[in-house]
């Protein structure tokens, strides 16, 4: 066997631990949630275990693993890596921060279509249409939201059913006490996430894999005991007569058979850095088979003992083994736990990247994989509504209802971004979609269908949840668009900042002033508003844009982009700093250094192709004002505007250097090459002082605003900016060094 296989089965066993702890919980709740009164007909099981085969066969099986799997984004998952995914070859994303130059970097992976081809069409038609672009951002919203609820639903469930053995085996036990203990474990749980799973980690995988081999041993020992007749389960034909002739009843208890397949939208979200071969790997040898032994198995028991149906999983244990399932099974629990609190760390992670997200802590728990993260305020949000759950429900049907809610609405969402996916990404043929599409409706609307008559018996938690979420992403979202744009519009006129001179009308002081604005392109107004109420400004002054793009990261070489603006003696630049969603802006003391590498080495690459000997300009002929419109990597579009950078901009591939080394450079100076005494000019105001100067905007409706848009940006955007964090804190700005700027904005 080759390496590259032995390494593609090592991440299969590793996937258990991660991705497949949630699906593989599942049978310790599915039967008591199909059947929470008990069952009467022995029919009834067969054609509910058929429900579960088919749903895991179509669903998990057929769907996610061989299908949605695919449109991961270079190893991403979840909706918000669809959406990332689909911004990048539909021009759909509703904030107007693009730049033809984020196109060039390595990751920027893009497919191409024919003019005339469905694709193409499909194209023009969604970015003709704002309100379309509106609804797949809600969309992508509501099934992040959902993901949230999931996060909370969970842990409640998963933890509360494998507590319940201990009633089964001790009936006096009072299911107070149940509850009790479920607690103490959740909290116990939620407490931990600071340290996060690197250290633990590694004793994910043989648990789960311990755990799948001994429900599908006891589905085994249960089908050998019981007899057989339960795998005529696998004809559709007893599928058909459950819905057919069981009536309402048998019609409403698929909103247990929905809790079969609960944990596959997690298999997506979590599908992290693992390679989509050995996740199918996992699921088809082992996950998968050992699922269908343990719901035979359980099937195989409760038709022989139709009143066990509220605590069958722990009933057809063999006594001998009754106590180590049980703390196996409460392991597992946790591990599945675990894993829908980290995928709820890792998706709000991305809604922060993508400005869907309140400014919050994030947190690396781990120094050498980078996308273990913590995020501390979330973590308590989390905790206090699962035991919120927990505690006011005490049972496992109603915390399904409200779990099964969650799960299709993330699943139908899927399907939708899925088909623009297979439109967009893979070119599929028309047919090939609507069939992918059709089949995936079809299923899940069924499903759909009994949970809204789950929605007054727990089926709301979820929905409840998910309107809170949604109405802080929607906003802070709006709140952030309605702020870019004010800014976008009214940003400085570059013939305004030549018209100062190159003192800008001010005393320039030594030193280097960071000015942080959220634009890529021109000069913000909160620069405008600077110099017009203080007396100076500092000798070298940098506009630094920290951006994030729909991509998964950032090569650390590509992520500066430097610029200068207007003439040499204004000594002006723009940086902008360019982020993936995986990225993280964390606090890093080398920033600041690349930065000003990054800002030295275009300054010297600037110099090189000036007085270049095979340069079309005499040598050492520093460039007139009309050639430095011209860009030689078109960075940016220096047409005559008078929003215009009058800069030359460096190459992108020297810009971008895989190291930030330049001491190999050398260049020949002369008299007329100035741009060798500006390198030790950038370095002496380096040496007397950094200050960051950062807008501290306050963003209000205007007088003509309608009521709904001064609700929404007068008390929840406002309330929201008073409560997260401050943009200083979130940029990791130094705060002895820091400047603020206040002024406010009328949208």
């Amino acid at each position: 066997m080759s390496r590259e296989n032995l390494l593609i089965i090592r991440f299969a066993y590793q996937s258990l631990g991660v991705v497949y702890g949630d699906l593989g919980t599942s049978p310790l709740y599915v039967f008591y949630n199909t059947f929470p009164h008990g069952v009467d007909d022995p029919e009834n099981v067969i054609g509910a275990l058929s429900l579960i085969i088919y749903s895991l066969t179509f669903v998990p099986l057929l769907k996610y693993v061989f299908i949605v799997l695919r449109a991961n984004d270079n190893g991403q998952g979840g909706t918000l890596a669809l959406y990332s995914l689909l911004c990048r070859h539909a021009n759909i994303k509703i904030m107007p921060n693009q730049h033809h130059t984020d196109e060039e970097l390595t990751t920027y992976s893009r497919t191409t279509s024919l003019e005339k081809s469905f694709a193409a069409k499909t194209q023009r038609w969604l970015e003709g249409r704002s309100f379309i672009k509106k609804t797949i951002l809600v969309l992508v919203l509501v099934g992040t939201c959902m993901v949230i609820g999931d996060g909370i639903l969970t842990p409640a469930i998963s933890v509360l059913s494998a507590v319940g053995g201990i009633k089964v085996n001790r009936s006096e036990v009072d299911n107070d006490v149940v509850v009790i203990v479920a607690v103490v474990i959740l909290v116990g749980l939620f407490s931990m996430q600071r340290y996060g799973t690197n250290k633990v980690g590694m004793l994910f995988a043989p648990i789960v894999l311990l755990w799948f081999l001994l429900i599908g041993g006891i589905g085994i020992y249960n089908i050998s005991k019981f007899g057989g007749s339960v795998l005529k389960a696998f004809s559709p034909l007893y599928m058909y007569r459950y819905l057919r002739y069981g009536g309402k009843d048998n019609w409403l208890s698929l909103g247990g058979v929905l809790l079969s397949i609960t944990g596959t939208e997690a298999l997506f979200a979590d599908l992290a850095n693992f390679p989509v071969s050995s996740v199918q790997i996992a699921f088809t040898l082992v996950v998968f088979p050992c699922l269908l032994l343990a719901y035979s198995g359980q099937a195989a028991y409760l038709v022989n003992n139709l009143n066990h149906s509220q605590d069958v999983f722990y009933r057809c244990i063999p006594d001998a083994i009754y106590w180590p399932v049980f703390v196996i099974a409460t392991l597992a629990a946790i591990i599945a736990s675990q894993a829908t609190i980290t995928a709820t760390f890792s998706i709000i992670k991305q809604a922060l990247a993508h400005g869907c997200f309140p400014r919050v802590k994030v947190v690396h728990t781990s120094k050498t994989v980078a996308g273990q993260i913590y995020i501390p305020d979330i973590n308590y949000i989390l905790m206090v509504l699962c035991i919120a759950v927990t505690v006011g429900f005490k049972n496992e049907s109603q915390i399904g209802n409200a779990y099964g809610t969650a799960v299709v609405l993330v699943m139908l969402f899927t399907t939708l971004l899925m088909t623009l996916v297979m439109i967009l990404v893979w070119h599929c043929h028309w047919i090939l979609v609507f069939l992918f599409t059709g089949l995936s409706l079809i299923v899940e609307c069924t499903y759909f269908s009994i949970v809204l008559f789950k929605i007054d018996q727990g089926g709301w938690v979820p929905l409840a949840i998910a309107g809170v979420f949604l109405t802080v992403m929607y906003v802070w979202h709006y709140g952030t668009v309605k702020r870019y744009e004010f800014e976008l519009h009214s940003k400085v006129s570059m013939a305004w900042i030549l018209n100062l001179g190159p003192s800008l009308g001010l005393v320039r002081v030594p030193g280097i002033g960071l000015v942080y604005t959220e634009l890529a392109t021109g000069v913000p107004h909160i620069f405008s508003h600077f110099i017009t109420n203080l007396p100076a400004i500092h000798s070298v002054v940098v506009f630094v844009c920290v951006k994030y793009l729909p991509v998964y990261t950032v090569p650390e070489g590509e992520r500066f982009l430097i610029r200068r603006i207007g003439p040499n003696n204004f000594h002006i630049f723009r940086c902008v700093a360019r982020y993936g969603y995986k990225d993280l802006h964390k606090k890093d003391d080398d920033f600041e250094k690349k930065l000003f590498d990054n800002l030295f080495m275009s300054v010297k690459l600037e110099l090189m192709m000036e007085c270049s000997s095979d340069s079309e300009y005499s040598p050492c002929e520093p460039l007139s004002e009309q050639s430095k419109h011209f860009t030689v990597n078109n960075n940016e579009n220096t047409t005559s505007s008078s929003n215009a950078d009058f800069s030359i901009s460096s190459v992108d591939s020297a810009i971008h250097s895989r190291s930030p080394s330049y001491v190999n450079i050398t260049i020949q100076s002369s008299d007329n090459c100035t741009e060798v005494d500006e390198l030790e000019f950038l370095n002496k105001c380096r040496e007397a002082g950094v200050v960051h100067i950062l807008g501290n905007t306050v963003v209000r409706a205007s007088r003509e605003s309608s009521f709904y848009k001064k609700i929404a940006i007068d008390y929840i955007y406002a309330f929201l900016r008073k409560i997260c964090r401050e943009n200083s804190m979130f940029l990791n700005i130094p705060h002895e060094s820091l400047l603020n700027v206040g002024q406010v904005f009328y949208v």
